[in-house]
């Protein structure tokens, strides 16, 4: 699978690719030979990696809302595509916050919407709704949640996903139990890597501090996170729906996370960040003030996802975090990051192999 050639010449639609995650993705698919096409709204940040990486030049964009149900059709309809990825969101939990009404309508309609187009249309063979590990009713355990765990997101964000998470699995059931489209969704954890622009992001943050020669801000060092390069979970993604394209059986919910090793706190995180980039780059804690509610700690059973496909994580979040340092020098640089993004994807896939 590490040629990713099961892909080349299939129409590979992918919603939500002007974002972080998308435009990786969308670069992966391209290396792999697929024909992509994307549906989004424009670039959710300034600077943003799309415009950076010059994606758009490579698949056919399409600039539209995940609620604008017509549009999304008659995208569908026009390009026919094998394979959906449906990453399309409102991915802060800080908006959400600001904003529920937006964050619901995106992450919960957005998805109807993209299942009804899948419907109507009758051409997808396989189809991806990503999430996030925060989908979980989350107990502050020291163990991570297995899939069969209960769905109740605590804030806004987090739980507008852990409902597209029900929304999937009521059309899998009342529209799909004839097996013309397989149906899976995949829950990952905090995803780094070059390119992320976001607010209210750790390594954003980290990056902007360390541009500007500032002490970055840690809201809360404590928090034990899965981190994990970008790669690992879009790989894994590629994966799953691959393997349910070709086999049905396989089609369900899947966590993808890295290692017990690589869940670490927010603190161990930034003083990797620092160490990588030098220059004497130090953190402190944030005020406590006017924070809103975050979990301590949140990690994922990755063991169905390694059994059912023989998955296992690649880089450790020493080297996920190097990546991304490497990532944003070539960009500060000036460098091209086109080809930076294209290195970095063929020495992920050869050391999967190692």
């Amino acid at each position: 699978m590490t040629d990713l050639s099961f892909y080349r010449g299939k129409c590979v639609l992918v919603t939500g690719h002007t974002g972080f995650k998308g435009t990786w993705l969308c670069h992966m698919l391209d290396h792999a030979g697929a024909k992509v096409v994307g549906y989004a709204l424009y670039p959710p940040t300034d600077p943003s990696l799309f415009d950076i990486s010059k994606a758009g030049e490579k698949i056919t964009s399409v600039i539209g809302d995940i609620r604008d149900f017509p549009l999304l059709c008659e995208t569908f309809e026009k390009y026919r595509p094998d394979i959906v990825f449906h990453l399309a969101a409102q991915p802060i939990v800080r908006e959400s916050y600001k904003n529920p009404r937006y964050t619901y309508e995106t992450n919960v309609m957005g998805t109807v919407n993209v299942l009804e187009s899948i419907r109507k249309t009758g051409c997808v063979k396989s189809f991806l709704n990503v999430t996030t590990d925060k989908v979980y009713e989350n107990r502050e355990w020291q163990w991570g949640y297995r899939e069969n765990e209960n769905l109740n997101g605590f804030d806004p964000y987090s739980n507008s996903k852990s409902c597209s998470e029900l929304v999937t699995s009521s059309y899998k059931k009342s529209f799909f139990a004839d097996g013309r489209t397989a149906i899976s969704t995949a829950r990952a954890g905090n995803v780094i890597g070059g390119g992320d622009f976001a607010a209210d992001r750790i390594i954003p943050d980290c990056v902007r501090a360390a541009h500007k020669g500032e002490t970055i801000i840690l809201r809360n060092p404590n928090s034990v996170r899965p981190y994990q390069h970008v790669l690992e979970p879009l790989y894994a993604y590629m994966l799953i729906a691959k393997n349910q394209y070709e086999n049905i059986s396989l089609s369900d919910c899947y966590n993808v996370g890295p290692d017990e090793c690589d869940c670490v706190t927010t603190g161990e995180l930034a003083d990797i960040f620092c160490s990588e980039w030098g220059e004497d780059l130090k953190w402190k804690k944030e005020s406590d003030a006017d924070a809103p509610h975050e979990a301590n700690f949140l990690k994922l059973d990755c063991s169905k996802l390694k059994s059912t496909f023989g998955w296992r994580p690649v880089w450790h979040v020493d080297k996920a975090v190097k990546k991304t340092v490497e990532w944003t020098k070539s960009y500060l640089f000036g460098r091209d990051i086109h080809e930076t993004m294209n290195n970095q994807i063929n020495e992920f896939l050869s050391d999967i192999d190692k």
